[in-house]
């Protein structure tokens, strides 16, 4: 076989409504929008938007459906875990698992407004 895979390009999740994510994304997990921030081109109200996460790439799309629980997980890296999970669930953020501690990490599973599944993540 010749494909010889060397990054993962960008991370992608599909979403309804592109104001309601945005704000999730942006205000409630604090991610910064990136350089791609636009109406993809010849499909009106379709929108494309990255943020950037260290060398990694995520990005928020209305232009294909949410599979919900059975779609893509993403783990965001945080500083404190604790912290963060109290904080999304004040932001009244849907929690899947609160914390599952395992041998190497601690991880929290929670859901965004479309139900992609997203791990909240803290090495020991």
């Amino acid at each position: 076989m010749s494909i010889k895979i060397s990054e993962v390009a960008f991370i992608g999740y599909p979403v309804t409504d592109i104001t309601r994510s945005r704000d999730f994304y942006e205000r409630i997990l604090g991610l910064t929008v990136g350089e791609i921030d636009h109406e993809v081109p010849g499909m009106p109200g379709k929108f494309w938007v990255e943020y950037e996460i260290g060398s990694q790439t995520f990005a928020i799309s209305n232009t294909w459906e949410p599979a919900k629980q059975a779609g893509p997980s993403v783990a965001f890296e945080v500083e404190d875990f604790k912290s963060a999970m109290d904080d999304l669930k004040k932001e009244g953020v849907k929690i899947v698992a609160d914390c599952i501690d395992t041998s190497v990490c601690r991880i929290g599973v929670i859901e965004d407004p479309d139900g992609n599944g997203i791990m909240i993540h803290k090495r020991h």
